[in-house]
């Protein structure tokens, strides 16, 4: 088989796209790419002046698709629910595909987002969680909604405690990022099912990006927090690890073309790298009966419901 590029990303010119995270790294290439193929990209990041120089940098391709920024906060609830309120005009009441990409990354001491979650578990998940919940709407009104979720090679060294979150009492950054992302990934396949069981045509993919040069190492909100990591963490992975642009393949591919609960990620030793394909889910990953508690938990703790209908015009039910 051909190996997979971004030329081969379908027209997507008429839809519209919305990327977290899209400032910088992969969700930067992730919102280009989009764009270069005709979709009008929502790019959802934290720091507004940052996302406005991602804009302007995918706007210097000659990108036919439209690109706009909106404030997203992911480690709040408030600001997720005033991002979808807004968006419903922003997008004219339509949106195409949902791209779950922000992240933070082993924090070495334990936080909490606005709301009182560890902050991997309550950004990496419950923020996306809350977030395709508040978008159903505007998915539902897409005659082929998208939705892909990023996870990581991480995933499999979580536990099962991962509906738990994370408390306080024996923090570990590493198991509480494992955690996040086997989260991500049991979201994914469970919308699918979930999807697929209300004869929905929303489809659900998961991916992964291997190992990659990203923000995540120097980032404040993760390992730079380590002043020695903050300093060079970021010159280290450039020097070292494959570029985001090779790391947004899985994303981009599972984004625009990948069967419904498909999970896509580097096909090379241990996934870290190499030509995209079908990535491997751990047991846990594998496990329905957990993925449907995770489900529960995290509408209990967001007040966030899905309803997915057969037809256009479905909606997200918010019991909060």
């Amino acid at each position: 088989m051909p190996r997979w590029t971004y030329a081969d990303v379908p027209d997507l010119s008429g839809r519209t796209a919305l990327v977290t995270g899209a400032n910088s790294g992969i969700g930067l290439v992730e919102a280009r790419v989009l764009a270069q193929h005709g979709a009008d990209v929502v790019m959802a990041v934290r720091r507004t002046d940052s996302g406005e120089e991602g804009a302007e940098r995918i706007r210097r391709t000659g990108a036919p698709g439209r690109v706009t920024v909106e404030e997203l906060d992911l480690a709040s609830l408030d600001s997720v629910r005033a991002l979808a309120e807004r968006l419903g005009e922003t997008v004219d009441g339509r949106l195409d595909l949902l791209v779950n990409n922000a992240g933070v990354m082993t924090p070495p001491r334990y936080r909490e987002t606005r709301d009182g979650f560890e902050l991997q578990f309550g950004t990496n998940h419950l923020g996306h969680f809350a977030l395709t919940g508040r978008l159903l709407p505007l998915l539902s009104a897409s005659d082929a909604p998208r939705v892909t979720t990023v996870s990581s090679i991480a995933h499999r060294r979580s536990d099962a405690a991962v509906a738990d979150g994370t408390p306080r009492e024996g923090y570990d950054p590493q198991k509480a990022y494992s955690r996040s992302k086997l989260a991500n990934l049991l979201f994914a396949d469970e919308l699918q099912r979930r999807a697929s069981a209300a004869g929905s045509p929303l489809t659900s993919t998961a991916a992964h990006p291997g190992v990659t040069a990203t923000n995540l190492v120097a980032s404040p909100d993760g390992m730079g927090a380590i002043p020695i990591v903050g300093t060079v963490g970021a010159w280290v992975s450039r020097l070292l690890l494959p570029s985001p642009e090779r790391g947004a393949e899985a994303a981009v591919y599972a984004a625009t073309v990948a069967a419904p609960g498909s999970y896509t990620g580097p096909t090379g030793p241990g996934e870290a790298l190499g030509p995209i394909g079908e990535a491997q889910r751990s047991e846990l990953a594998r496990d329905e009966a957990l993925a449907r508690v995770l489900w529960e938990r995290s509408e209990e703790l967001t007040g966030v419901a899905f309803e997915l209908g057969a037809t256009r015009g479905g909606s997200g039910r918010h019991t909060a």
